[in-house]
């Protein structure tokens, strides 16, 4: 049927017919963001701004309250992280507080993927890592630290038990939970394809549960770092020297508040860039690029 047997032209027809100007206008609508919007949507100057923010209410507040010995200004802080930094002795105590760390992390982790493993490839292993993250998880880490000290005595293995408590249940409770969100199509399309036992583990549930997987990594890293911290506060002295935490409980003990300042300042930094150059790293080369997180 054509236009001529029904006596009707569609091409007159006004909904049909796209002026020259209105398309103009819609390719005017797709101009660039502007200079505002542009450096808003950038992460590091969005959280260049938070941390300027504090930096001024810090220093605010130490002018106000005026008292060096409870809470030094900004700039006699950084001035003690200088003096420190200068003459390498925060440089030492954090290597000895990150030394312990990875050792005890890297413990952890070892003993988080054998129970997730047992947990993932018998329904007996997944009762018993439910049952001892159900017992173990509320616990406290630092809570342990008087059995540690009669187990193992004043050192390097408490500190190692400690961190290793702190970490393993948390890695262990995300990535069995990631494992168990894998939907069950995958789960057969994966064993179809003849994916059994640590393959199947690593080549299928790993992949898809890694966000989870990732949380729970930087979780028991958050809980890691803060429990080395307070249990060097206590008996931080590991070898020759204390820790980080160690070197924040001597200039409290000498009134040095600035120096204390100093020395959380740098717990903080690094907790910042373990965060921003591992963590936020791992994430945008692996779930962010993999559409699997906004």
């Amino acid at each position: 049927m054509d236009n001529a047997s029904t006596g009707l032209d569609y091409h007159d027809r006004p909904e049909r017919d796209v002026a020259l100007a209105a398309a103009e206008q819609v390719g005017d609508a797709a101009q660039p963001l502007p200079l505002v919007a542009r450096l808003a949507n950038t992460m590091f100057l969005r959280r260049s701004a938070v941390l300027l923010l504090l930096a001024v209410l810090w220093e605010g507040y130490a002018e106000y309250a005026d008292n060096e010995l409870m809470f030094p200004s900004l700039v006699d802080t950084l001035r003690a992280l200088w003096d420190v930094t200068v003459t390498g002795e925060i440089l030492s105590r954090v290597w000895t507080s990150v030394r312990v760390l990875l050792i005890g992390y890297s413990v952890g982790l070892g003993v988080a993927a054998l129970l997730t493993f047992m947990a993932v490839s018998t329904r007996f292993g997944a009762d018993v890592l439910s049952t001892l993250t159900s017992m173990f998880n509320p616990l406290p880490a630092l809570a342990t630290l008087p059995l540690a000290l009669l187990w193992f005595g004043l050192g390097l293995p408490s500190l190692v038990f400690v961190i290793t408590q702190s970490v393993v249940w948390t890695i262990s409770l995300n990535t069995l939970t990631g494992f168990q969100s894998v939907s069950e199509t995958l789960r057969m399309a994966g064993q179809n394809f003849g994916l059994r036992g640590v393959g199947y583990v690593t080549r299928l549930l790993v992949p898809a549960a890694f966000p989870l997987i990732l949380t729970g990594l930087k979780l028991g890293w958050a809980f890691a770092w803060r429990t080395l911290i307070g249990a060097e506060l206590i008996f931080g002295v590991t070898s020759r020297s204390g820790g980080l935490g160690w070197f924040i409980f001597e200039n409290r003990t000498q009134l040095e508040t600035p120096r204390v300042f100093a020395g959380l300042l740098v717990v903080i930094l690094i907790g910042l860039a373990v965060e921003t150059l591992i963590f936020r790293t791992i994430e945008n080369r692996t779930v962010r690029k993999w559409g699997m997180q906004r």
